[in-house]
């Protein structure tokens, strides 16, 4: 429940208004000579309610795309941190851990802990009406705990061809129309806003290993185990980004945003 602990502190940081969109000013005519020779008007009433509609659905879809980054100068002290933290600590640890360590068996280990994650997956389908979802998710519960061996192996994906849903509380929150306007960058947990962070504290709720094993510190020692089974399968993907990048930053806050807004559309 630490991360559940952090997130709820978070969530209470005064935060600034919402960006506000300005509205384009557009003035245009044209006109075409009549019998007589006079300008003749091209737009109709009917013409310019039509434009008027089309200018405004797509300012209004603008404002949706844009995000309130209000806490910017601690995002990206935070930022930072974190940056250091996983050159430091967390890329040498997973470089090593890769070394060591087969990839078939870091892949199994994914599967395992995203197989003990289908109670988040299965609730949060549900409460998104994703009906269809839901009973795939006790599907592939039941196949890959038995015929997958607890789910170290996806049985269910490449045999039974039934792929891998990934819905948590933060999509639940925003398919029922909390917005994502203001970002935060969690320590440790890396790029959020202030919906998704919140829906960390459901998804706590949901996870088995918030409550096993019991021992607090043993439940750390999980979370940091699968964190750098997921970090040392995935490196390449963050180094990339940030090599392509004039602002890392900005570029991981934007790749962030578009995968959730995704998510939640799907």
């Amino acid at each position: 429940m630490l991360r559940a602990i952090l997130i709820l502190f978070l969530s209470f940081f005064p935060l600034s208004g919402t960006m506000a969109a300005e509205t384009p000013a557009v003035a245009a005519s044209s006109g075409i000579s009549g019998s007589a020779g006079e300008a003749a008007p091209v737009a109709t009433s009917s013409s310019t309610s039509q434009t008027d509609a089309v200018l405004l659905a797509a300012e209004e879809a603008s404002r949706q795309e844009e995000v309130s980054d209000p806490l910017e100068p601690f995002n990206r002290a935070v930022f930072v941190f974190n940056d250091l933290v996983y050159s430091v600590i967390i890329k040498p640890v997973a470089i090593v851990y890769s070394a060591v360590t087969p990839e078939v068996f870091r892949t199994a280990v994914r599967s395992f802990f995203h197989n003990l994650a289908m109670p988040t997956h299965f609730v949060n389908a549900v409460l998104q009406n994703k009906f269809n979802d839901a009973g795939r998710e006790l599907y592939r519960f039941a196949i890959n705990t038995t015929v997958g061996v607890l789910g170290f192996y996806d049985a269910a994906d490449h045999v039974f061809n039934l792929k891998p849903g990934n819905r948590d509380t933060g999509q639940t929150l925003g398919v029922y129309g909390i917005g994502d306007q203001v970002f935060l960058t969690l320590p440790f947990l890396g790029p959020s806003n202030l919906r998704d962070s919140i829906g960390l504290i459901g998804d706590a709720a949901l996870d088995p290993v918030s409550y096993v094993p019991h021992d607090l510190w043993a439940r750390f020692g999980v979370e940091v185990y699968r964190f750098e089974n997921e970090t040392s399968l995935k490196m390449d993907e963050y180094e990339s980004l940030k090599k392509a990048a004039l602002d890392p930053y900005m570029a991981v806050r934007e790749a962030y945003l578009q995968t959730r807004r995704k998510q939640i559309k799907e």
